[in-house]
């Protein structure tokens, strides 16, 4: 360190020191100035020069070091210079305290605030990246983060000075406007009653309106700057465009016509999105099949007899795809056009196109809305590997087109489609190869878990091929191979006779406008929506697989509801969607069910946790149903039974886990759980159970250990004792 920053260092250490030493915040306060009021008012018309240089000084420091009592000097500059005089030394003096700071931090203090500050210095670098200088005059205009944060943080950012210091200074005139008048009133006090005075009322409703106030001006200075240019309609054609009817959209629209609102859907293919069509109902229906082959197989255990080889079930794979349809065409009219008209909404079927954010283009119509949301979900991620349009694949989209039962099937993905795929079409009589790049099936989840559900499938016969690599597929005559690497980096080879693809899904974001509008994205590919799920254009929100950060079809109607109400009524008050307590299945056998926080998660960000265990193969429903396998684990606070998150292996997890859910929802925790009556037998006693686990790990033990003598005291004390000895004895 040179010898500069080292005599600035020694500067700031002898002040803040001083500071410290001799108390000197006792002279920052309200109370310290209330009581020198007079004192102050005469040496300022003395020396009115002076007091201000003084009074400008000790600002400047104060800010500059960050000492504790910026606020309490504003009002303090109110009081004795009066409104204009005061707004003036007041902004220049903490304009030039913040800047000051700013050059600290940025040339002696980077690590250490980097360090302090992390969380905060990240969500400013990336405002400062997307806005620019914009953003610093937000933070200052609307104080999201405390000024001494501000300050530090954008030490830290490419940010030039002579910038920093004008954007402060605009940025924090009005906030001091109201401070200085606050402080002018302050200053009038000269009983109890002046606490009343309508002037110092109104100071006070003026602090605690600003932010508000504030708030509505950058909200309009954004949407001047986004909407630059671009024709708003004096009337329009609906309330809201819904693009995609998924459960997203169709929720979305569902919501807006029940209050009144005038909505259209616009759908390119089918209604109902992937999850009626290609996604959860028929995986569903393909999982209840294959279940019950299996059960066919087990039929001897419950004292059954198949009426052939013990084990064996002659699988009509024709029949089961066909039933899947068959399942769908039941569920359809949910999501029909029918219903959904019924209920108001516009259905319209085309290839809707953005044209800006007022207008959307479907069948050569253009139709004007106040709001327009992006529902178009996701489609199945097609590995760039060498090869693999010549061999061909299926992905979820194109499998129920499947009505030939294969012999083989390799099945790429070890995620929770690929693990549901890989079990079931086992199942049904095919040989299934899942290949995965990673050590084990179901990453998200503990090990513990993955390992229960990889034990299964070894046993029913899946072929496993963890830690490998796809290479390249070929074809050798009429087979089908992929060309992989394995662990150590040898070269295999796996033959199959169709391919399922279950890698992942990637968000629909092309061919309707987005590009043009230049919408921006997550790194992911997903649309980048704030917390009120809008995007760029305060009015084009985003919601379901399209949006994440999850894709569950819950999760996508969940979103809805804060789209439909944002979008509608957020001019009175919008709602930041609520991702605390989030729960999923994978619907394998056994079936994983998790909530909240797991092992793994906790550990990656370091939260403290005790794990609460019980062993279902234990439950006396479980063993009557022949399903005694699996277990439950909770995480809670250590030392109470708040609960942090909870993950089910076993028969039925996914409607056993709604207790979890629940609770976390409204702040129960597992004394509640213990304490409530759970019907005898079922599964839902596991809940019960691991509760009652909790409890006798945190039993008092002083109060355990006293509990002997006063048992024995109620029975009458030593002489009982006695009694019961000479009894033993003369037994003996």
């Amino acid at each position: 360190m040179d010898k500069n920053k080292l005599l600035i260092l020694a500067i700031i250490f002898a002040l803040t020191g001083c500071f410290i030493y001799f108390d000197l915040s006792q002279f920052l306060s309200l109370d310290y100035f209330k009581s020198q009021q007079d004192a102050f008012a005469d040496y300022y018309q003395a020396n009115p020069f002076y007091s201000a240089g003084i009074f400008i000084a000790i600002y400047i420091i104060a800010t500059a070091l960050s000492f504790p009592g910026a606020s309490i000097l504003t009002l303090v500059g109110g009081a004795i210079f009066g409104l204009v005089e005061g707004l003036v030394w007041v902004s220049f003096a903490s304009t030039i305290g913040a800047t000051l700071a700013f050059l600290v931090s940025r040339t002696l203090l980077r690590d250490i605030v980097q360090k302090k500050f992390s969380d905060s210095l990240k969500s400013i670098n990336e405002g400062i990246e997307k806005e620019g200088a914009f953003y610093l005059f937000g933070l200052r205009l609307v104080p999201l983060f405390p000024f001494v944060v501000i300050n530090l943080v954008m030490g830290l950012t490419p940010i030039k000075t002579r910038q920093y210091f004008f954007i402060s200074q605009l940025g924090m005139l009005p906030g001091t406007f109201v401070y200085v008048y606050a402080g002018t009133q302050l200053g009038q006090i000269d009983s109890l009653s002046g606490i009343l005075s309508p002037g110092l009322i109104f100071a006070f409703i003026l602090l605690g309106v600003f932010p508000l106030i504030a708030k509505k001006i950058m909200t309009k200075l954004q949407a001047k700057k986004i909407y630059a240019g671009i024709d708003k309609p004096k009337q329009f054609d609906t309330n809201m465009v819904v693009i995609g009817a998924g459960s997203a959209g169709l929720v979305t629209a569902l919501i807006a016509s029940a209050t009144k609102a005038k909505v259209s859907l616009i759908e390119r293919h089918k209604m109902g999105g992937d999850c009626l069509n290609t996604g959860c109902v028929p995986s569903k229906a393909l999982i209840r099949s294959a279940k019950m082959a299996n059960y066919y197989r087990r039929a001897n255990e419950y004292g059954l007899s198949t009426g052939g080889e013990i084990g064996q079930v002659e699988v009509d794979f024709k029949a089961v795809m066909e039933r899947i349809q068959t399942v769908i065409q039941k569920i359809e009219p949910h999501d029909s056009i029918e219903r959904f008209t019924d209920l108001g909404v516009d259905c319209i079927t085309g290839d809707a196109e953005i044209i800006d954010p007022y207008r959307v283009k479907v069948n050569n119509k253009i139709i004007t809305t106040r709001n327009i949301v992006i529902s178009t979900g996701a489609r199945p991620f097609v590995p760039p590997i060498k090869g693999i349009n010549e061999t061909g694949y299926l992905t979820s989209d194109t499998l129920w087109e499947l009505r030939d039962k294969p012999k083989s099937m390799l099945i790429l993905g070890g995620g929770p489609i690929g693990c549901e795929m890989a079990q079931s079409f086992q199942r049904l009589g095919i040989q299934v190869t899942q290949l995965d790049m990673l050590d084990r099936l179901l990453p998200r989840e503990d090990k513990d878990v993955s390992m229960n559900v990889q034990e299964r499938f070894i046993q029913e016969g899946v072929d496993l091929r963890l830690n490998h690599t796809a290479v390249e597929f070929i074809k050798k005559g009429d087979q089908n191979i992929l060309v992989c690497k394995d662990e150590n980096d040898q070269q295999q080879e796996i033959e199959f006779e169709t391919l399922l693809l279950a890698v992942g899904r990637k968000a629909n974001v092309s061919g309707f406008g987005l590009e043009a509008l230049n919408i921006p994205l997550n790194q992911n590919g997903t649309i980048e929506v704030n917390d009120f799920l809008q995007t760029r254009f305060p009015n084009i929100y985003a919601c379901g697989d399209v949006a994440g950060p999850y894709q569950f079809t819950h999760t996508a109607s969940h979103q809805a509801w804060y789209t439909a109400v944002n979008g509608l009524f957020g001019m009175f008050k919008k709602f930041k969607v609520d991702y605390r307590v989030i729960p999923w299945a994978t619907f394998t056998d056994p079936e994983v069910a998790r909530v909240g926080l797991n092992e793994q998660d906790a550990i990656e960000q370091n939260i403290p946790y005790e794990v609460s265990r019980y062993g279902i193969d234990d439950l006396d429903r479980a063993i009557a149903d022949g399903e005694a396998h699996g277990f439950i684990k909770v995480l809670t606070v250590p030392g109470k039974d708040k609960i942090l998150g909870a993950t089910i292996v076993g028969h039925h997890a996914g409607e056993i886990i709604v207790e979890y859910v629940t609770a976390m929802k409204h702040g129960l925790g597992l004394n509640k759980i213990l304490g409530t009556i759970h019907i005898y037998p079922t599964l839902t006693e596991t809940n019960k159970f691991v509760a009652g686990n909790w409890k006798r790990n945190h039993v008092p033990e002083k109060i355990m250990a006293l509990l002997p003598r006063f048992h024995r005291w109620t029975r009458g004390g030593d002489k009982v004792q006695d009694t019961e000895n000479q009894q033993l004895e003369s037994t003996l």
